[in-house]
């Protein structure tokens, strides 16, 4: 398993649904706020050689309430 981080940018007054749906999928290991009042930092453990953006298509893009494309950091020092 590796980890990733993918910040999200929420709809305006959508930020604790959006992350109440994302944990209720259970695929979130850490969730931060970051700066923007908006924005989610969500760190997700994938198996090795999974396809990243298919993955992310999947189980976080669907979710209601998310306004802005994802984006997605990988580091392989974890």
């Amino acid at each position: 398993m590796k980890p990733i981080f993918v910040q999200v940018q929420c709809a305006p007054g959508k930020t604790y649904e959006v992350a109440d749906e994302i944990y209720r999928k259970e695929i979130v290991s850490e969730m931060y706020s970051t700066s923007g009042d908006y924005d989610l930092l969500l760190k997700i453990y994938i198996e090795e050689g999974r396809d990243i953006g298919k993955f992310i298509n999947d189980n976080i893009a669907s979710v209601p309430g998310i306004s802005r494309s994802l984006t997605t950091l990988t580091f392989n020092a974890f």
